[in-house]
């Protein structure tokens, strides 16, 4: 009934006013959320569910506005050493599992809110993962203008953490743009089906804008499920995983690899992702946003290839990086 459909939205009205209202007498007054609960006049389980939902609707941003020498260093080194025109280094906090999700998601949402701002890329492309899209919870509210985000790869067969739709859903959600998604399996069934798959019109222009963008944004996988990787679960057997490993792969990037070296390595598979090759990336802001120990020797691998510009990591990781003091090999650096 309409007098239901007005009440409700007046209700919504009501409880974003007050939302806004407890997340500035917490973070702004200084009230505690007992204080907080007292001075609305309600309860203190409506008070601490008012600041938290003005947490996850991006209405609270926090700022820690320091300098970490340690950090500094490891950026300046990893950025000499590889060639990088960007690093972050996050600093440790405590995490509840192996990926270091805190911590990257910050810097990482900065470095999104940073991107979108500046009104540089017109088109960005968006990798997916685990940290990436911990990344695009942690965003505030920015709105884009006329930026445009695509997917770089498809996310249709089997289920993982944080697949390409998700996050391209969230930036929608976060940024109010235009948000193109890749509506196909990581990998097609054949190289036949990928074919006909490319040929559709939605797809063609995701493929399109593709082309166009100056900036993507990716995460590195290693080759096991609990490392993230996108193929992981995609490529299912565990004996597909196996054979890659094998061989020599050591990374995985947009659903192909790279060995220990950081030259790609060509698989059966490659006739079947539904991603732009990795030859492509050339000539392009390439970000990854990773971490965690168990990525050391894939994120080495994604270094030593030359296809990244720019890398942002936990400090952990960094310095594993930084003491083992590889070499910049060739990798991809020099095939066309």
């Amino acid at each position: 009934m309409p007098t239901v459909a007005h009440g409700r939205r007046t209700s919504e009205l009501e409880d974003s006013d007050m939302v806004a209202r407890a997340a500035w007498l917490h973070y702004v007054g200084g009230l505690t959320q007992s204080e907080v609960a007292r001075r609305l006049h309600i309860s203190n389980t409506r008070a601490h569910r008012f600041i938290a939902r003005a947490e996850s609707d991006g209405l609270v941003r926090v700022f820690v506005d320091v300098e970490h020498a340690g950090c500094v260093q490891l950026e300046t080194a990893l950025m000499e050493r590889y060639g990088l025109t960007l690093c972050r280094v996050a600093m440790d906090v405590p995490e509840p599992g192996p990926l270091p999700l805190r911590a990257l998601s910050a810097l990482g949402a900065d470095f999104l809110m940073r991107a979108v701002q500046s009104g540089t890329y017109p088109v960005i492309g968006i990798g997916n993962g685990r940290t990436l899209s911990a990344a695009v919870d942690a965003m505030g509210r920015t709105p884009a203008g006329a930026v445009r985000f695509v997917s770089l790869m498809g996310g249709l067969t089997r289920s993982y953490a944080a697949n390409p739709y998700d996050v391209i859903h969230k930036l929608a959600q976060k940024t109010g743009a235009e948000s193109y998604l890749m509506p196909v399996p990581l990998f097609a069934d054949s190289p036949q089906d990928k074919k006909v798959l490319q040929a559709q019109s939605g797809l063609s222009m995701s493929m399109r804008l593709i082309d166009e963008a100056a900036l993507m944004v990716i995460g590195i996988g290693a080759l096991d499920a609990e490392a993230g990787a996108a193929s992981a679960t995609s490529l299912g057997a565990e004996a597909a995983r196996g054979a890659l490993k094998a061989r020599g792969a050591e990374a995985e990037i947009l659903g192909q690899f790279l060995d220990g070296d950081g030259n790609l390595l060509p698989s059966d598979h490659d006739a079947r992702v539904m991603a732009p090759p990795l030859t492509a990336l050339r000539q392009r802001e390439v970000v990854a946003i990773a971490g965690g120990q168990t990525k050391t020797g894939a994120l080495r691998a994604a270094l030593r290839s030359g296809l990244l510009t720019g890398l942002i990591l936990d400090e952990a990781t960094a310095r594993s990086l930084a003491d083992n003091a590889p070499e910049t090999g060739a990798g991809t650096q020099n095939q066309t």
